[in-house]
């Protein structure tokens, strides 16, 4: 008798891909530092577990489609339950904690999340809409934690346009480097158009007064970027390009902050 292949337990408990856990991890950062609170952290607990439960998720359905149990199967179901009893535990303290009124940007964007979670688990994840989707429901986190932290409703959302204004085009752009470098024709302006709009969302949050001026650096620096990635480009893998994402991620969280920070 063949003995069953033994199950890795990074690939069932952690996703592959890498790209998820800037936009994931961005918008806690950016809440927790510029409005700390335990309410907060809790919050970025819970989207954290909801993050983590896609992969055992889709992999529990899978192999229930099949109609098969495989050696990993099991083991996908318990992180799968594990990690749901982490983010529910997170939106429950988070709310004992802070008051239900904190979830109210999570609640709205909660049709961004499901409509990304039936392109994962119908196997189009890959699809432009759930890619540009996911970026822009996780980026809510962002308020709810500014709310948790004791911030009026205005500057907590604009939080959420300046994650998302720093997502999207993010997106558009890799899905059009990664084509370029596959040599195939892709649209190079759209990422540019949307970055464009992103400054003018957020040179508008400044002139309301819900944003620093320093939050527009970071998104002028990916227009630059964008542009000569997509009209200078130097062939790149795409792991290279995904790291570079995540940098210039977390590079515009911490400049956002700083601007709430020195209030500039």
């Amino acid at each position: 008798m063949t003995a069953a292949p033994a199950v890795k337990v990074r690939s069932v408990a952690l996703p592959a891909e890498h790209g998820g856990w800037g936009f994931v991890l961005e918008p806690i950062l950016l809440g927790l530092l510029v409005a700390p609170s335990l309410a907060g952290l809790l919050l970025g607990m819970a989207l954290l577990g909801m993050f983590l439960a896609r992969h055992p998720l889709k992999l529990v359905i899978a192999d229930r489609k099949r109609g098969r149990r495989f050696a990993r199967t099991g083991l996908a179901e318990r992180f799968a339950l594990l990690y749901c009893g982490l983010a529910a535990a997170g939106i429950l303290g988070a709310a004992l904690n802070g008051g239900l009124e904190i979830l109210l940007p999570m609640a709205l964007a909660s049709p961004l999340m499901v409509m990304m979670l039936y392109y994962d688990f119908s196997g189009r994840s890959r699809d432009a809409l759930p890619e540009l989707a996911g970026p822009v429901g996780l980026a809510a986190v962002s308020s709810s934690i500014a709310l948790a932290g004791g911030w009026p409703l205005p500057p907590a959302l604009a939080l959420w346009v300046l994650q998302s204004a720093r997502a999207v085009p993010s997106v558009l752009y890799v899905r059009a480097r990664l084509r370029l470098e596959h040599e195939k024709d892709t649209n190079r302006t759209l990422p540019l158009v949307a970055q464009v709009a992103g400054i003018a969302a957020a040179l508008a949050l400044r002139l309301a007064q819900v944003a620093p001026l320093l939050a527009v650096v970071p998104l002028v620096v990916l227009l630059a970027r964008a542009w000569f990635g997509l009209f200078r480009r130097v062939p790149t893998p795409a792991k290279i390009i995904g790291f570079r994402e995540m940098g210039y991620g977390f590079g515009t969280v911490l400049l956002i902050a700083l601007g709430y920070a020195v209030k500039v």
